[in-house]
């Protein structure tokens, strides 16, 4: 199995510890007065999401975590599970909604996502950065309200409400930031 050696060490590193898939969040270089120089280092379970600490001596080295990132269509849900299926292969993958996290606010049926597999199974899901969804439902906008900064919820396709301007009615599609869920701008077909 390949390995990691601290020189090696940098945020974003998909490392194996205890079976278990960890992404590298933090990592920090110190160099004390005397004695070797360490890596302190924050990684996040893939699996679980918890986070935990650890500190390697230069010179020590972390397995690779086996993990695939493919492209994945969302083909529909079922019950708590979305399925997926792979543009590549075809082979289609059932994930749990835990895994899935908030990312089903954006997910519309034929929508294609970035999947990460562990051992060739899904540990999670990436949709893109930004989606085109249609409102279904909002208040209306107040006549003559056209301060800045006014938002209303407003509730899209997918069953997810987004905070959009008073301008925006029922049946527009709307452009959605999916890192921070933020409002972008009105969008044509």
């Amino acid at each position: 199995m390949p390995s990691y050696n601290t020189s090696d060490f940098r945020k974003g590193l998909k490392v194996q510890l205890d079976g278990d898939p960890y992404l590298m969040i933090e990592c920090n270089f110190v160099k004390p007065g005397k004695g070797q120089a360490m890596y302190k280092c924050k990684l996040r379970n893939l699996i679980r999401n918890t986070v935990l600490d650890r500190t390697y001596k230069s010179g020590e080295s972390i397995d690779a975590a086996d993990i695939e990132e493919i492209d994945a269509q969302y083909l529909y849900r079922q019950a708590n599970d979305f399925v997926f299926m792979d543009n590549e292969t075809y082979d289609q993958y059932e994930v749990p909604s835990e895994k899935v996290d908030d990312a089903w606010r954006y997910l519309k049926e034929g929508m294609v996502c970035s999947m990460l597999l562990f051992d060739g199974n899904p540990i999670g899901i990436s949709p893109p950065n930004h989606v085109v969804l249609k409102v279904e439902f909002c208040d209306p906008g107040a006549k003559g309200n056209t301060a800045t900064n006014v938002t209303k919820p407003c509730k899209v396709e997918t069953g997810a409400e987004f905070d959009c301007p008073a301008f925006v009615e029922i049946g527009d599609l709307v452009r959605i930031d999916t890192r921070t869920g933020a409002y972008i701008e009105r969008a044509k077909e």
